[in-house]
């Protein structure tokens, strides 16, 4: 009989050390993996754009409307300083879809971007999404992305697959 064992989860850091050097140039050029939890088509724009004295980790446009989107990494618990950098970025370029993407959410920080969802109207999008890495069977590195915070009336096609990771 065949044994196989179980997932072994792994620290995103493990797989990308330094959140601005490794895992934000790697999303933006694997955008397909946030594109697909949250059913959009995005189209990339650019990486560190400046926004005054401040970098957006990474904007791109929705394929659909041709809307902005900015994208929050955070590779770490969802912090009050992340939160505001992102609302930041959003102001700044006028994105009508914000995504915060961390490792682990605390419940105020969603409970928030599920307020702004329900006092803002369209086109206003805010998204919280959690990143979980492990190690399979064959000691491939895999990550997936779940939506956690949504917009009231979003719906998808159904849940993120796991992806393997080539870093």
């Amino acid at each position: 009989m065949i044994q196989i064992s179980p997932p072994q989860s792994v620290r995103p850091r493990v797989i990308w050390p330094h959140e601005a050097r490794d895992f934000t140039p790697w999303l933006a050029e694997n955008l397909f993996f946030l594109a697909e939890p949250l059913n959009m088509e995005l189209e990339f724009e650019a990486r560190e754009k400046s926004i005054g004295e401040f970098r957006a980790d990474i904007v791109c446009r929705n394929k659909a409307d041709d809307s902005r989107i900015v994208i929050e990494n955070q590779l770490g618990k969802s912090d009050h300083s992340h939160l505001g950098q992102v609302l930041t970025y959003a102001a700044g370029l006028q994105a009508a879809t914000i995504v915060w993407l961390t490792t682990e959410f605390r419940e105020a920080h969603r409970v928030t971007l599920d307020w702004h969802n329900e006092i803002t109207s369209a086109p206003f999008k805010f998204f919280g999404v959690a990143i979980n890495t492990w190690k399979d069977e064959e000691s491939r590195y895999m990550a997936k992305l779940n939506v956690v915070a949504k917009p009231n009336n979003w719906t998808t096609t159904g849940d993120a697959i796991p992806y393997q990771v080539r870093v």
